[in-house]
């Protein structure tokens, strides 16, 4: 996620902070670097303009305070124009006081709206404790009830579909179903086109009067870059949008939807689809994102993700074992497990808050099929080499690669790996004290 720009933050960072002062010509440098990192990001071209404005303003007049140097202060500037760029505000949903609440979801074909829907659905429930039901009422795109249905049924939601041709009484009929059965919430899954269709904007303008959503979430892709800020204009002008759903935000190394849709659209992301599992799908936290892009990390999220799949004592446990050096094998692949539990790897190493700590472990090619030779290779070393690998020599190497069905240079490359990640958690673990923050629910921590 935001591969591209992040890597071009990073490196002007570790740039200015070797500065003792900046001149205004250093200043100039760095905002021109600034400016091409972001249009080649395909943000919005006003937007860059306004967000270098405003940080030329704050850079030049502000007080540099006394615990920070200037290129410090510069980052910090760059991080809080950046928070604004994105919107001051992410967010949840706002339930009806009373009835069920109706959201109506829109968007153009192959944003993954239907996704989408399923996802907020999962959410909802899993997080708000709601009973949520699902409308679909895309009858043109083929399969895209029975897609609905299908998805529907593997989280155990409800769908109500018919075979009417008209769209609007299919709605109206779903959330008088839905209201006489007491749903909580009511979510509309509106049918698409593959470009902007004044029939389309018909008929969702249509439903919204028939139904009276209390929101209405448009789901863009944020693969679009600026392509996604003209169409959220053209369904905000159409049917006033209340919030974004930005999807496949884990593919786009770029980065223009996010950074440009608030400012242009002036609606914010409520939330994002970072992934394939309908788990993937998280509140949209402009800080967090802020922090992510700029080469940060987002401790916050990563700690969310950590209590979810966590056992607290076995935390507390190898976090003693860690502090005493005593990380060996077995707890190495335990510590994997959580983490693939918690989102791809690289999703999750991103977020640590350790320069450069993506790319290192983006390298170490860790997918699931990995994990399981790895595994396999623990399990062919005795109960003394998975304590103390130290002892694995040559001999033991070719014993461990033969009972494993690998071979000695995997056996070299997950000592390594080891090696690598034991420091890498050691490193880690000494975060709480310098942040002042409590760590307790990352794995190792």
């Amino acid at each position: 996620m935001f591969e591209q720009l992040t890597s071009k933050f990073e490196d002007l960072f570790y740039r200015i902070r070797n500065k003792g002062k900046l001149s205004p010509g250093d200043l100039d440098k760095a905002l021109r670097e600034i400016k091409l990192a972001l249009l080649e990001a395909d943000v919005n071209f006003k937007v860059v303009k306004q967000f270098l404005a405003n940080l030329k303003e704050k850079a030049l007049g502000s007080e540099v305070m006394e615990s920070l140097t200037p290129a410090q202060q510069v980052i910090k500037i760059v991080n809080e124009e950046m928070i604004r760029m994105l919107g001051s505000s992410g967010g949840n949903i706002s339930f009806a006081p009373r009835g069920p609440t109706i959201i109506m979801m829109v968007g153009l074909q192959g944003t993954g709206k239907t996704s989408a829907v399923i996802k907020l659905a999962n959410y909802l429930r899993s997080a708000s404790q709601k009973k949520v039901s699902l409308i679909a009422a895309d009858i043109y795109r083929p399969a895209a009830v029975l897609q609905l249905e299908d998805m529907a049924k593997n989280i155990e939601i409800e769908v109500f579909s018919d075979n009417n041709k008209d769209p609007v009484d299919i709605c109206r009929k779903g959330v008088e179903k839905f209201t006489r059965e007491r749903s909580d919430v009511i979510i509309i899954d509106t049918a698409g086109r593959l470009h902007i269709d004044e029939v389309m904007m018909d008929e969702i303008r249509d439903i919204k009067r028939a139904v009276k959503p209390h929101q209405v979430f448009l789901v863009l892709d944020a693969m679009t870059g600026q392509e996604a800020v003209n169409i959220a204009s053209s369904f905000n002008s159409a049917v006033e949008c209340d919030g974004i759903i930005l999807t496949k935000l884990d593919s786009d190394t770029r980065g223009g939807a996010a950074l440009s849709v608030y400012q242009v659209v002036k609606k914010p992301v409520r939330f994002v689809s970072n992934g394939e599992k309908v788990e993937d799908f998280d509140i949209f936290y402009p800080d967090r994102i802020a922090s992510r892009i700029l080469g940060k990390g987002d401790v916050l999220t990563l700690i969310e993700k950590a209590e979810k799949v966590i056992d607290n004592k076995k935390a507390e446990e190898l976090s003693r074992r860690i502090e005493r050096q005593e990380l060996d094998f077995e707890d190495f692949i335990d510590q994997l497990k959580s983490l693939k539990k918690m989102g791809s790897l690289d999703k999750v190493m991103s977020m640590l808050p350790v320069p450069g700590a993506n790319k290192a472990f983006k390298k170490m090619d860790l997918d699931q099929s990995h994990l399981d030779r790895m595994e396999a290779i623990i399990n062919s070393m005795t109960v003394r080499e998975r304590r103390d690998p130290h002892i694995i020599n040559g001999s033991r190497k070719k014993r461990i690669a033969r009972g494993s069905g690998s071979s000695v240079s995997e056996v070299n490359r997950l000592l390594k790996q080891f090696s690598r990640t034991k420091q890498m958690m050691k490193n880690f673990s000494s975060l709480k004290g310098r942040m002042g923050l409590s760590l307790r629910g990352f794995p190792g921590v």
